[in-house]
């Protein structure tokens, strides 16, 4: 997949794509749909597939006060494109100039003139341009075919939408959030070097910063971890959140990693994927309760972790 943070100057092979729009947070069910409608009409047009998305979500523009909020930070999210099949991604830069761009603006430099799209597919609620006045109705009276994909529901009739998700993993109902995400939603940073208390301890751990990451349920959690480079899934009791006993500052999740021999890890990238919360962070009175809960967090682990 080929990834372009612009939509001038483009190689002719990147333009006369069918485009999907939206902001793929999540890549979910929903999103997946809208991929599934875009490569049928790829295959009828004989034409690639492009997404169309914004960095950063736009959502930390408009309301840069709220608490982070990523399903998929912008790594993260390339990889799930690229998983089903998009051929190129047009990551744009939304800042404010971008955002007071009206919606006819938006139309003809950025999907006519400068990605040449041959035909455009967006979910149902889909609205783009200063204060959101355009729409699916306004691209097609300007000439461009446009499809519109209905919203895709669970057994239970409800809309799937990243909002439910992010709901969902800040109760720490991880298997419902993957039931709605259709994978297993994952956390991605690179290992850095703590205040070792976990070593202290006797459980070390590999620690990785949310950042704009979505904070789940703070708490400790039974995951399966990835280190960078290597293939193979290893079981962890992970602690995710701000650690009552010792009080660091920022939201972290620090992964102590079942039967790993002590080795350096220090600035790999590790996946993270929560398989379930196990019980809420705590303050104990003494560091001898806090082991003791160590020992029976790495069992339950154990248990759950097959």
């Amino acid at each position: 997949m080929e990834v372009f943070d612009q939509y001038s100057d483009l190689p002719e092979s990147a333009r006369g794509a069918v485009i999907v729009i939206g902001n793929f947070d999540g890549v979910h069910l929903g999103h997946q749909e809208l991929l599934n409608s875009a490569r049928k009409i790829c295959v009828e047009e004989k034409s690639l597939l492009g997404v169309l998305t914004f960095e950063p979500h736009p959502r930390r523009l408009f309301q840069p006060d709220l608490p982070p909020g990523r399903l998929t930070p912008a790594g993260l999210k390339v990889e799930r494109l690229e998983s089903h099949g998009v051929d190129m991604l047009f990551a744009l830069n939304f800042d404010w100039n971008f955002a007071s761009q009206n919606a006819q603006s938006f139309i003809q430099n950025i999907l006519m003139d400068g990605l040449k799209a041959k035909h455009i597919v967006v979910g149902y609620d889909f609205r783009f341009g200063q204060l959101r006045k355009g729409d699916a109705d306004m691209i097609e009276a300007a000439g461009l075919p446009v499809s519109v994909v209905e919203p895709v529901e669970d057994d239970g009739g409800a809309k799937i939408s990243s909002s439910r998700i992010r709901a969902a993993i800040r109760k720490g109902e991880i298997a419902q959030a993957n039931a709605l995400l259709g994978w297993e939603w994952e956390i991605q940073g690179s290992v850095f070097r703590g205040d070792r208390r976990g070593h202290e301890l006797g459980y070390p751990t590999a620690n990785v910063l949310l950042k704009d990451t979505l904070h789940p349920a703070y708490g400790i959690y039974a995951c399966y971890v990835q280190i960078e480079g290597e293939s193979e899934w290893l079981k962890a009791a992970t602690n995710i959140g701000i650690r009552p006993m010792f009080e660091v500052a920022e939201g972290q999740v620090e992964a102590h990693i079942l039967d790993f021999p002590d080795r350096d890890i220090y600035g790999k990238i590790l996946r993270i994927k929560p398989v379930k919360r196990l019980r809420s962070e705590a303050k104990f009175d003494s560091l001898e309760e806090l082991i003791t809960q160590m020992e029976k967090d790495c069992a339950k682990a154990r248990e759950i972790l097959v």
